[in-house]
């Protein structure tokens, strides 16, 4: 692959590719915290309605809704969206639905002890989710928003079929321009492993950050560079085996 079809079709592909999940992700987190918490609601017609449409999108094909926002809703309702957007929608509402569930579970996890000082102190709904529920369930959220963000991340070449220039529509692109498959696929497969370590380094300083703001110890290091790290950390400098934690039994 030349220098100008880089510059020409994978450069744009790649900022396509961070603004779909950006913008994806923000509709995913505002759908998900609105859906969840109303899944938590004391109404049962908003249990509901919030449960329907999270079963609703769960059990959806996001490539096929994708298709019915950009081909079908013109036809029904007379409404053309822009490729992009139609591709945002998609996966905003889809992975929000997903996203949902993340937060009723967590905010489910919060002790019960918890809510019912709320309750002896007067406060009202609001008031205890925003003091006492989500900044104690928000930590817990983080792990499983990092796989949903990365799901995310791959799902956006879904955008590809409805002509959005993302990297996978450049790569593509690219390969009928030079006839060459294996370079451009694993150069493609590469772009998405690092945009999605970014991803999971981004959200691990989060989670560190948000359990530090609530007075948790933050969690250990994980990954490859974590372990080597502990292992280095708990070898015995003169052997070079590792030292086992407590001491002999």
């Amino acid at each position: 692959m030349t220098w100008a079809l880089w510059e020409s079709y994978m450069l744009p592909g790649i900022w396509i590719t961070v603004q779909v999940t950006v913008y994806s992700a923000a509709l995913a987190a505002a759908v998900a915290f609105a859906v969840g918490i109303m899944r938590t609601s004391e109404l049962w017609i908003v249990r509901f309605l919030s449960g329907a449409y999270f079963e609703v999108f769960r059990g959806a094909s996001a490539l096929v809704f994708m298709f019915w926002l950009f081909f079908a809703l013109p036809i029904a309702f007379g409404w053309q969206l822009v490729p992009l957007w139609a591709g945002v929608l998609a996966l905003g509402l889809t992975y929000g639905a997903y996203g949902s569930e993340v937060v009723r579970g967590a905010l489910a996890a919060v002790s019960p002890a918890q809510r019912e000082a709320g309750i002896a102190l007067s406060f009202t709904r609001r008031q205890r989710l925003r003091r006492i529920e989500l900044p104690q369930a928000w930590p817990e959220m983080i792990p499983p928003f990092n796989n949903l963000s990365i799901e995310l991340l791959k799902g956006t070449a879904l955008v590809s079929v409805i002509s959005v220039a993302d990297m996978t529509f450049a790569a593509n692109l690219i390969r009928f321009t030079t006839n060459e498959s294996a370079p451009i696929y694993t150069l493609l497969l590469a772009m998405y492993f690092v945009l999605a370590f970014v991803i999971t380094r981004g959200m691990r300083l989060l989670e560190r950050k948000a359990k530090a703001g609530i007075g948790q110890a933050p969690p250990p290091r994980g990954g490859l560079l974590g372990g080597l790290r502990a292992r280095t950390t708990a070898a015995d400098p003169v052997t070079g085996t590792a030292a086992v934690a407590g001491g002999d039994k």
